[in-house]
């Protein structure tokens, strides 16, 4: 090499640091890859991700030839940094060439290019997987050797080496997920993802309307009771009982008997033939799983029963969907009378309010594994049946009962604890 020029040796060793700046950004980029993104595009039909994605399905192929181009490009530029320094500065020179080829290539060939490749993984992994992949299949019996050998040193740890496939993410992965992509995903849009995700924690016992607020027909009242509650009703479906709600005889969707009720034909015969057999559904049942039941069975009204079949409350669909869109139905006005803003910025609540719906809306944190409504809420925490006025702190909030019937709570004020009391 004592006849080859110092240019041509410079420009050499220029070069030599370009492919090891190459090889070590391909690694950062590759690595770096979102693997989601990867996918998508890949199936999309970008040829650049679809090589990328054959790099990466294969990790001991890829690094080995990635290792094995850094490496030797490494070892020949320093062997020619060591023939520039001798020529130049005689034996001395030696050691100079160690220390300034080992800044060179850690700002050039290492921390310059594996930080742009880790800001910018897809500008510098596609372009890469262009030439990496022929070259793979150019060196692969020199690759495969090398693997064989590492194979065999990580055997006795119980280390297999193969092809590499996606985990699964599991619920809280994807919650985390859609999140951290907020910002290409519209703000309504995000919220309904992650309420769909949390709907396997909700069950239908927290947005069932209770027992005592179920609004129906009881066949035993008055003809003209009947006909206020389905002239008046704001509900397109009605449970109908005899006596007593343990007793329903079904559900009664009023546009069935809209126009015989306009007609003045409507009576007692024809309102029991209009009614539908009843569909029960178990306490404790996940709002996933009654959403799938509602579309199996193409119903969108059910009353929750415990295990001994006595009626729990009532749930819709709409109740079901509300918990992902938000509330749209004419429902909305009746709920929104189980919440009243006051002028001093407390709140007054309806103790038959859902302690779910009301964190919703309120954006409040309450807990909701126990109770299901403020007036639980309270029971749950006292331990006993409160006498008159009591105030209890749940949280960052003070509930003070202020309206009690007999051992039910109606009405409950709500402040933050940094408003105090009166």
């Amino acid at each position: 090499m004592a006849e080859v020029p110092l240019l041509t040796l410079f420009l050499l060793l220029a070069l030599l640091i370009v492919l090891s700046a190459f090889f070590s950004g391909s690694e950062t980029g590759l690595v770096a890859l979102n693997r989601y993104r990867l996918r998508h595009q890949a199936q999309s039909g970008h040829h650049g991700a679809r090589l990328a994605q054959r790099l990466l399905n294969q990790p001991d192929r890829m690094f080995g030839l990635i290792l094995l181009g850094n490496n030797l490009v490494n070892i020949m530029a320093a062997s020619i940094a060591t023939v520039i320094a001798l020529r130049l500065l005689g034996e001395a020179g030696i050691w100079v060439s160690t220390l300034i080829l080992t800044v060179v290539i850690l700002i050039f060939a290492e921390l310059t290019p594996k930080t742009l490749a880790a800001l910018y993984p897809q500008r510098v992994a596609y372009p890469a997987s262009y030439v990496l992949t022929p070259l793979l299949r150019l060196l692969y019996p020199v690759v495969w050797a090398i693997n064989l050998v590492a194979s065999l040193l990580m055997k006795p740890f119980g280390v297999r080496m193969g092809s590499v496939h996606a985990e699964a993410l599991n619920r809280d992965e994807l919650r985390l997920l859609v999140q951290e992509g907020g910002r290409h995903i519209s703000l309504n849009h995000q919220r309904m993802l992650i309420n769909i995700l949390d709907l396997e924690h909700g069950t239908v016992d927290d947005v069932m309307v209770p027992r005592q607020d179920i609004v129906g027909l009881d066949l035993e009242d008055s003809w003209d009771h009947i006909l206020q509650t389905l002239t008046q009703s704001i509900f397109t479906r009605l449970p109908v009982w005899e006596g007593d709600l343990d007793q329903v005889v079904g559900v009664l969707h009023i546009r069935s008997v809209l126009s015989r009720l306009a007609q003045g034909r409507l009576d007692r015969e024809s309102l029991r033939k209009a009614v539908h057999p009843p569909y029960f559904i178990p306490e404790g049942t996940t709002l996933t799983q009654q959403m799938l039941e509602f579309q199996s069975r193409e119903q969108r009204m059910g009353l929750v029963v415990d295990e001994y079949g006595d009626i729990q409350g009532l749930v819709t669909l709409d109740d079901i969907l509300e918990e992902i869109v938000g509330e749209y139905t004419t429902e909305g006005e009746s709920r929104q009378k189980l919440i009243r803003k006051l002028d001093d910025g407390r709140w007054i609540i309806d103790g038959a309010a859902s302690v779910r719906m009301v964190n919703r809306r309120m954006h409040w944190e309450l807990p909701t594994s126990g109770a299901k409504t403020f007036n639980g809420l309270i029971l749950e925490h006292l331990e006993s049946i409160p006498d008159g006025r009591t105030c209890i702190r749940v949280g960052d909030l003070i509930l003070t009962i202020v309206d009690m019937v007999d051992t039910r709570i109606r009405k409950i004020m709500v402040s933050a604890a940094d408003l105090g009391e009166d």
